[in-house]
């Protein structure tokens, strides 16, 4: 008699039970990671234009970022007196807009502070690649300010301060919480729309794919990058 059949029956179950094995394990690898983004702004009521400006520029930074790996980014601000929002983290420009479109400025007082406490906290949840922060001014105690971009440094959060006007009071300050990071620091004005714009894709490339993405698109005649990518070389 023929005992073939029980023997095949016996082989597809093994294989069967190695396909589901299979399946498992891959569904427990986990996925290729996005970098990630903190996108922080002074809300406070000088800042109305330049809130409009970020909610349409924003989209660039995921565009420009897909090519090097893709980017989460999450919005922070501050506007009032005691006012601190996070939106939660986004993948697609058209629902980062969508939220920031919501949202109005209020007179009030500057929080650097909160950003750089954020972003320690949200680091030590999920790590964060870089900090970017757009404001024209600052009135905190200086010292507390470059701590806490020292502690980011050292957890290897580079924090991008980008100015507005040319306050040289802001800019020491701006410039100290930079370096104390290991970012980097600029300054636009307001007639320079397109400025912010070849900044904040720098720094979405550099969340996405580090420093030799940055430089890659430098090669594509990108201005804004060897002056950041000099600051990022310095301790």
């Amino acid at each position: 008699m023929n005992e073939k059949p029980p023997a095949v029956r016996g082989n597809a179950s093994r294989v069967d039970a190695f396909l589901a094995e299979m399946t498992a394990v891959r569904q427990l690898k986990p996925a290729p990671s996005l970098g990630r983004l903190i996108f922080a702004l002074d809300a406070t009521a000088s800042r109305e234009p330049t809130w409009r400006w970020a909610s349409r520029l924003q989209a660039q930074m995921f565009e420009v970022a897909a090519e090097a790996g893709g980017l989460a980014i999450q919005l922070c601000y501050y506007r009032g007196f005691d006012g601190f929002e996070t939106l939660p983290w986004h993948t697609t420009a058209q629902a980062l807009r969508t939220e920031m479109e919501r949202i109005g400025c209020v007179s009030g007082y500057t929080q650097v502070d909160r950003v750089l406490r954020h972003a320690l906290a949200e680091h030590r949840r999920e790590r964060v690649n870089a900090l970017v922060f757009i404001g024209d001014a600052w009135e905190e105690d200086e010292e507390p300010l470059f701590a806490l971009a020292g502690q980011l440094g050292l957890q290897g959060v580079r924090v991008f301060m980008f100015q507005e006007g040319d306050d040289p009071g802001v800019e020491t300050v701006f410039r100290g919480i930079a370096r104390l990071s290991g970012g980097a620091y600029a300054r636009f004005d307001a007639g320079s729309p397109d400025r912010l714009a070849r900044l904040l894709r720098a720094v979405a490339v550099y969340a996405a794919g580090g420093i030799r993405s940055m430089q890659a698109l430098a090669g594509r005649g990108d201005a804004a990058i060897p002056e950041l990518t000099r600051q990022l070389r310095q301790p």
